[in-house]
Protein backbone atom coordinates (compact mmCIF):
# COMPACT_ATOMS: atom_id res chain seq x y z
CA UNK A 1 0.00 0.00 0.00
CA UNK A 2 1.66 3.27 -1.05
CA UNK A 3 1.97 5.93 1.66
CA UNK A 4 -0.39 8.90 1.53
CA UNK A 5 1.44 12.30 1.48
CA UNK A 6 -0.21 15.51 3.83
CA UNK A 7 -1.27 18.07 0.98
CA UNK A 8 1.34 21.07 0.89
CA UNK A 9 0.30 23.83 2.98
CA UNK A 10 -0.53 27.53 1.46
CA UNK A 11 3.05 28.92 0.95
CA UNK A 12 3.52 32.19 2.73
CA UNK A 13 4.74 35.00 1.40
CA UNK A 14 8.72 34.94 1.36
CA UNK A 15 8.83 38.71 1.11
CA UNK A 16 7.21 39.46 4.53
CA UNK A 17 8.32 38.20 8.06
CA UNK A 18 6.68 39.35 11.16
CA UNK A 19 7.36 38.26 14.98
CA UNK A 20 5.71 38.24 18.26
CA UNK A 21 8.30 37.70 20.49
CA UNK A 22 11.62 39.87 19.03
CA UNK A 23 13.22 42.94 21.21
CA UNK A 24 16.12 44.89 20.56
CA UNK A 25 17.58 44.91 24.10
CA UNK A 26 21.08 46.67 23.33
CA UNK A 27 22.53 49.23 20.70
CA UNK A 28 26.00 50.54 20.08
CA UNK A 29 27.96 52.66 17.45
CA UNK A 30 31.13 53.87 16.95
CA UNK A 31 32.54 56.48 15.20
CA UNK A 32 35.58 56.50 13.25
CA UNK A 33 38.35 58.88 15.06
CA UNK A 34 40.07 61.07 11.41
CA UNK A 35 37.08 63.17 9.96
CA UNK A 36 38.00 64.19 6.49
CA UNK A 37 36.53 66.84 4.14
CA UNK A 38 34.77 67.02 0.79
CA UNK A 39 36.66 69.52 0.00
CA UNK A 40 39.58 67.83 1.46
CA UNK A 41 38.96 65.16 -1.67
CA UNK A 42 38.73 67.67 -3.85
CA UNK A 43 42.26 69.02 -3.10
CA UNK A 44 43.85 66.03 -3.86
CA UNK A 45 41.98 65.71 -7.21
CA UNK A 46 42.88 69.31 -8.04
CA UNK A 47 45.04 68.11 -11.36
CA UNK A 48 42.06 65.97 -12.63
CA UNK A 49 39.52 68.17 -11.97
CA UNK A 50 40.99 71.60 -13.41
CA UNK A 51 41.85 69.48 -16.37
CA UNK A 52 37.93 68.74 -17.02
CA UNK A 53 36.58 71.92 -16.07
CA UNK A 54 35.35 70.90 -12.74
CA UNK A 55 34.85 73.25 -9.75
CA UNK A 56 36.67 72.54 -6.37
CA UNK A 57 33.46 71.87 -4.34
CA UNK A 58 32.14 69.26 -7.27
CA UNK A 59 32.01 66.52 -4.15
CA UNK A 60 29.94 68.62 -1.69
CA UNK A 61 27.77 70.31 -4.08
CA UNK A 62 27.19 67.38 -6.25
CA UNK A 63 26.07 64.43 -3.19
CA UNK A 64 25.78 66.90 0.40
CA UNK A 65 28.60 65.42 1.76
CA UNK A 66 30.76 68.00 3.67
CA UNK A 67 32.92 64.98 5.48
CA UNK A 68 33.35 60.73 6.21
CA UNK A 69 35.45 59.13 8.91
CA UNK A 70 38.31 56.91 8.16
CA UNK A 71 40.09 54.51 10.87
CA UNK A 72 43.77 54.13 11.15
CA UNK A 73 45.87 53.09 8.70
CA UNK A 74 45.47 48.75 9.08
CA UNK A 75 42.33 49.02 11.23
CA UNK A 76 40.28 46.12 10.05
CA UNK A 77 36.79 45.67 9.73
CA UNK A 78 36.80 43.31 12.46
CA UNK A 79 38.06 45.92 14.86
CA UNK A 80 35.62 48.14 14.00
CA UNK A 81 32.76 45.75 14.43
CA UNK A 82 34.62 44.47 17.99
CA UNK A 83 34.66 47.37 19.64
CA UNK A 84 30.63 48.34 18.51
CA UNK A 85 30.22 44.78 20.43
CA UNK A 86 31.97 45.67 23.12
CA UNK A 87 30.26 48.63 23.91
CA UNK A 88 26.49 47.13 22.81
CA UNK A 89 27.72 43.67 25.71
CA UNK A 90 28.94 46.29 28.23
CA UNK A 91 25.82 49.00 27.85
CA UNK A 92 23.43 45.74 28.69
CA UNK A 93 25.18 43.36 31.14
CA UNK A 94 24.81 40.89 29.99
CA UNK A 95 27.31 37.61 30.01
CA UNK A 96 28.47 37.16 26.95
CA UNK A 97 28.26 33.01 27.44
CA UNK A 98 24.81 33.40 26.86
CA UNK A 99 25.03 34.65 23.11
CA UNK A 100 23.89 32.39 21.32
CA UNK A 101 24.40 33.61 17.34
CA UNK A 102 26.93 36.29 15.94
CA UNK A 103 26.33 37.66 12.81
CA UNK A 104 28.26 39.92 10.60
CA UNK A 105 26.96 42.24 8.09
CA UNK A 106 29.96 43.87 6.95
CA UNK A 107 30.80 44.69 3.19
CA UNK A 108 34.28 45.38 3.88
CA UNK A 109 36.29 42.31 4.92
CA UNK A 110 39.14 42.01 6.48
CA UNK A 111 39.68 38.35 4.28
CA UNK A 112 38.44 36.68 1.96
CA UNK A 113 38.09 34.15 5.05
CA UNK A 114 37.56 33.51 7.42
CA UNK A 115 34.66 35.06 7.63
CA UNK A 116 34.95 38.50 9.70
CA UNK A 117 32.33 36.67 12.10
CA UNK A 118 34.86 34.31 13.12
CA UNK A 119 36.79 37.22 13.44
CA UNK A 120 34.91 39.02 16.03
CA UNK A 121 33.67 35.70 17.82
CA UNK A 122 37.56 35.25 19.07
CA UNK A 123 37.70 38.96 19.64
CA UNK A 124 35.21 38.45 21.90
CA UNK A 125 35.80 35.19 23.45
CA UNK A 126 32.25 33.80 22.87
CA UNK A 127 31.34 30.30 23.76
CA UNK A 128 32.17 27.68 21.52
CA UNK A 129 28.06 27.12 21.35
CA UNK A 130 27.72 30.33 19.59
CA UNK A 131 27.43 30.48 16.09
CA UNK A 132 28.87 32.74 13.70
CA UNK A 133 28.35 33.71 9.93
CA UNK A 134 28.90 36.43 7.54
CA UNK A 135 25.73 37.47 5.38
CA UNK A 136 25.93 39.85 2.48
CA UNK A 137 23.24 42.02 0.93
CA UNK A 138 24.98 44.78 0.37
CA UNK A 139 23.42 47.96 2.23
CA UNK A 140 20.30 45.82 3.61
CA UNK A 141 22.96 42.95 5.41
CA UNK A 142 22.21 44.40 8.58
CA UNK A 143 18.57 44.63 8.37
CA UNK A 144 19.20 41.09 6.82
CA UNK A 145 20.66 39.91 9.62
CA UNK A 146 18.01 41.33 11.84
CA UNK A 147 15.73 39.31 10.03
CA UNK A 148 17.54 36.11 10.02
CA UNK A 149 18.16 36.18 13.67
CA UNK A 150 14.77 37.55 14.63
CA UNK A 151 13.95 34.06 13.19
CA UNK A 152 15.55 32.14 14.95
CA UNK A 153 14.79 33.81 18.24
CA UNK A 154 10.89 33.54 16.91
CA UNK A 155 11.08 29.73 16.59
CA UNK A 156 12.88 29.56 19.61
CA UNK A 157 15.97 28.13 18.40
CA UNK A 158 18.15 30.73 20.40
CA UNK A 159 17.49 33.28 23.31
CA UNK A 160 20.11 36.06 22.07
CA UNK A 161 21.70 37.08 19.15
CA UNK A 162 24.35 39.64 18.11
CA UNK A 163 24.45 41.69 14.88
CA UNK A 164 27.44 43.60 14.26
CA UNK A 165 29.43 45.77 10.96
CA UNK A 166 32.53 47.22 10.72
CA UNK A 167 32.77 49.13 7.57
CA UNK A 168 36.48 51.22 6.69
CA UNK A 169 36.28 53.26 3.43
CA UNK A 170 39.85 54.85 3.48
CA UNK A 171 41.84 51.94 0.87
CA UNK A 172 38.47 51.71 -1.42
CA UNK A 173 38.76 55.65 -1.48
CA UNK A 174 42.30 56.03 -1.76
CA UNK A 175 42.24 53.82 -4.11
CA UNK A 176 40.02 55.54 -6.42
CA UNK A 177 41.87 59.03 -5.91
CA UNK A 178 45.23 57.35 -7.29
CA UNK A 179 43.23 56.06 -10.35
CA UNK A 180 41.24 59.33 -11.14
CA UNK A 181 44.42 61.00 -10.75
CA UNK A 182 45.74 59.01 -13.97
CA UNK A 183 46.19 61.46 -16.84
CA UNK A 184 43.92 59.21 -19.05
CA UNK A 185 40.94 59.86 -16.82
CA UNK A 186 38.03 60.94 -18.87
CA UNK A 187 34.86 62.98 -17.29
CA UNK A 188 32.90 59.26 -17.27
CA UNK A 189 35.73 57.45 -14.95
CA UNK A 190 34.74 60.23 -12.60
CA UNK A 191 31.20 59.53 -12.67
CA UNK A 192 31.13 55.73 -13.04
CA UNK A 193 33.88 56.07 -9.63
CA UNK A 194 32.29 59.20 -7.86
CA UNK A 195 29.83 56.80 -5.60
CA UNK A 196 33.31 55.70 -4.35
CA UNK A 197 34.31 59.05 -2.97
CA UNK A 198 30.75 59.41 -0.48
CA UNK A 199 32.10 56.41 1.72
CA UNK A 200 32.69 56.57 5.10
CA UNK A 201 33.80 54.21 7.99
CA UNK A 202 32.22 53.57 11.30
CA UNK A 203 31.17 50.08 13.35
CA UNK A 204 27.76 49.12 14.89
CA UNK A 205 26.50 46.10 16.97
CA UNK A 206 22.75 45.14 17.90
CA UNK A 207 21.80 42.84 20.47
CA UNK A 208 18.12 40.95 19.81
CA UNK A 209 17.16 38.57 22.35
CA UNK A 210 14.08 37.00 23.20
CA UNK A 211 11.24 39.42 24.26
CA UNK A 212 10.49 37.96 27.71
CA UNK A 213 14.11 38.24 28.67
CA UNK A 214 14.27 42.16 27.68
CA UNK A 215 11.63 44.12 29.66
CA UNK A 216 12.94 47.09 28.62
CA UNK A 217 14.01 46.25 25.28
CA UNK A 218 12.22 47.89 21.88
CA UNK A 219 9.78 45.45 20.00
CA UNK A 220 11.26 44.19 16.23
CA UNK A 221 7.72 44.30 14.59
CA UNK A 222 8.85 42.71 11.24
CA UNK A 223 9.63 44.02 7.83
CA UNK A 224 9.15 43.32 4.00
CA UNK A 225 11.28 43.05 1.16
CA UNK A 226 10.76 43.85 -2.85
CA UNK A 227 13.55 42.90 -5.44
CA UNK A 228 14.03 44.08 -8.88
CA UNK A 229 17.29 42.16 -10.12
CA UNK A 230 16.92 43.42 -13.65
CA UNK A 231 18.61 46.12 -12.49
CA UNK A 232 21.84 44.02 -10.79
CA UNK A 233 24.81 45.89 -12.70
CA UNK A 234 23.55 49.54 -11.69
CA UNK A 235 26.34 49.26 -8.50
CA UNK A 236 29.37 47.11 -8.64
CA UNK A 237 31.60 47.38 -5.76
CA UNK A 238 35.41 45.92 -5.77
CA UNK A 239 38.09 46.17 -2.55
CA UNK A 240 39.43 48.89 -4.69
CA UNK A 241 36.44 51.07 -5.16
CA UNK A 242 32.85 51.09 -6.17
CA UNK A 243 31.55 51.57 -9.76
CA UNK A 244 27.53 52.72 -10.25
CA UNK A 245 25.46 54.58 -12.86
CA UNK A 246 24.13 57.20 -10.05
CA UNK A 247 21.39 58.35 -12.18
CA UNK A 248 19.90 55.01 -13.08
CA UNK A 249 20.91 54.30 -9.46
CA UNK A 250 19.01 57.10 -7.71
CA UNK A 251 15.50 56.64 -10.60
CA UNK A 252 14.86 52.82 -10.44
CA UNK A 253 16.02 52.38 -6.53
CA UNK A 254 13.30 55.42 -5.85
CA UNK A 255 10.59 53.17 -8.00
CA UNK A 256 11.62 50.15 -5.78
CA UNK A 257 11.14 51.76 -2.67
CA UNK A 258 7.80 53.00 -3.52
CA UNK A 259 6.52 49.88 -4.38
CA UNK A 260 8.26 48.12 -1.36
CA UNK A 261 6.53 51.10 0.90
CA UNK A 262 3.06 50.28 -0.62
CA UNK A 263 3.84 46.38 0.74
CA UNK A 264 4.56 47.97 3.96
CA UNK A 265 1.11 49.84 3.58
CA UNK A 266 -0.51 46.41 2.93
CA UNK A 267 1.57 44.46 5.74
CA UNK A 268 2.15 46.44 8.31
CA UNK A 269 -0.30 49.48 8.60
CA UNK A 270 2.02 51.91 7.36
CA UNK A 271 0.82 55.19 6.55
CA UNK A 272 2.89 58.69 6.48
CA UNK A 273 1.68 59.83 9.47
CA UNK A 274 1.57 56.42 11.63
CA UNK A 275 5.48 56.57 11.82
CA UNK A 276 6.88 58.65 14.37
CA UNK A 277 10.33 58.33 13.45
CA UNK A 278 12.04 57.38 10.15
CA UNK A 279 15.34 55.99 10.16
CA UNK A 280 17.32 55.94 6.25
CA UNK A 281 20.01 53.93 5.37
CA UNK A 282 21.44 57.61 3.66
CA UNK A 283 23.76 57.88 0.57
CA UNK A 284 23.54 61.14 -0.42
CA UNK A 285 21.44 64.74 -0.39
CA UNK A 286 19.25 63.73 -3.60
CA UNK A 287 18.82 59.70 -2.82
CA UNK A 288 17.39 61.15 1.08
CA UNK A 289 15.58 64.13 0.00
CA UNK A 290 14.05 61.80 -3.62
CA UNK A 291 12.82 58.94 -1.31
CA UNK A 292 11.38 61.13 2.09
CA UNK A 293 9.16 63.33 -1.25
CA UNK A 294 8.26 60.23 -3.00
CA UNK A 295 7.17 58.39 0.59
CA UNK A 296 5.67 61.69 1.28
CA UNK A 297 7.33 61.69 5.05
CA UNK A 298 8.05 64.34 6.66
CA UNK A 299 11.72 65.13 6.67
CA UNK A 300 11.80 66.14 10.02
CA UNK A 301 11.27 63.15 11.17
CA UNK A 302 14.40 61.85 9.05
CA UNK A 303 17.74 62.54 11.18
CA UNK A 304 20.27 63.31 8.52
CA UNK A 305 23.82 62.02 9.35
CA UNK A 306 25.20 61.85 5.80
CA UNK A 307 26.86 65.42 5.58
CA UNK A 308 28.45 64.58 8.35
CA UNK A 309 29.48 60.18 8.19
CA UNK A 310 28.73 60.14 4.53
CA UNK A 311 27.52 56.37 2.96
CA UNK A 312 28.31 53.99 5.51
CA UNK A 313 26.93 50.84 3.78
CA UNK A 314 24.76 48.37 5.67
CA UNK A 315 25.76 49.91 8.76
CA UNK A 316 24.14 53.65 7.90
CA UNK A 317 20.94 52.15 8.94
CA UNK A 318 21.38 50.86 12.63
CA UNK A 319 24.47 53.96 12.99
CA UNK A 320 21.42 55.94 12.71
CA UNK A 321 19.24 54.42 14.59
CA UNK A 322 21.74 54.41 17.83
CA UNK A 323 22.89 58.60 16.71
CA UNK A 324 18.69 59.13 16.93
CA UNK A 325 18.44 57.48 20.59
CA UNK A 326 21.65 59.39 21.48
CA UNK A 327 20.00 62.60 20.64
CA UNK A 328 17.11 61.97 22.80
CA UNK A 329 14.41 61.58 19.39
CA UNK A 330 13.11 58.18 20.29
CA UNK A 331 10.37 57.98 23.18
CA UNK A 332 8.69 54.63 24.57
CA UNK A 333 6.02 53.32 22.26
CA UNK A 334 7.41 55.47 19.27
CA UNK A 335 6.88 53.62 15.77
CA UNK A 336 9.94 53.83 14.16
CA UNK A 337 10.45 52.48 10.55
CA UNK A 338 14.08 51.36 9.46
CA UNK A 339 14.05 51.64 5.41
CA UNK A 340 17.24 50.79 3.11
CA UNK A 341 17.72 50.17 -0.77
CA UNK A 342 20.97 48.08 -1.26
CA UNK A 343 22.78 47.35 -4.81
CA UNK A 344 21.15 44.58 -6.95
CA UNK A 345 18.53 46.24 -6.69
CA UNK A 346 16.77 45.10 -3.03
CA UNK A 347 14.97 47.30 -0.75
CA UNK A 348 13.97 46.68 3.02
CA UNK A 349 11.66 48.32 5.10
CA UNK A 350 11.14 47.21 9.24
CA UNK A 351 9.44 48.83 11.90
CA UNK A 352 9.90 48.85 15.51
CA UNK A 353 8.35 50.11 18.67
CA UNK A 354 10.63 52.06 21.11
Amino acid sequence: MRARHPLPRARPTQSLMQFQNVSILGLAHVDAPHRTTSEEICERLGPTLSRMGMGSDLLESASGITARRFWDVGFQPSDAATLAAEKCLAEVGLDRRRVDVLISTSVCRDYVEPSVACLVHGNLGLPASCLNFDVGNACLAFLTGMQIAGNMIERGQIEHALIVDGEGAREAVEATIARLLRPQTTPQDLRDQFATLTLGSGGVAMLLARRDLAPNGHRFIGAVERSATQHRGLCRGQVDGMYTDGKALLANGILLARETWGFAQRSLGWQADTLDDIVLHQVSASHTTQLLETLGLEPEKALAIYPEFGNIGPASVPIVLSKSREAGRLAKGMRVGLLGIGSGLNCCMAEIVW
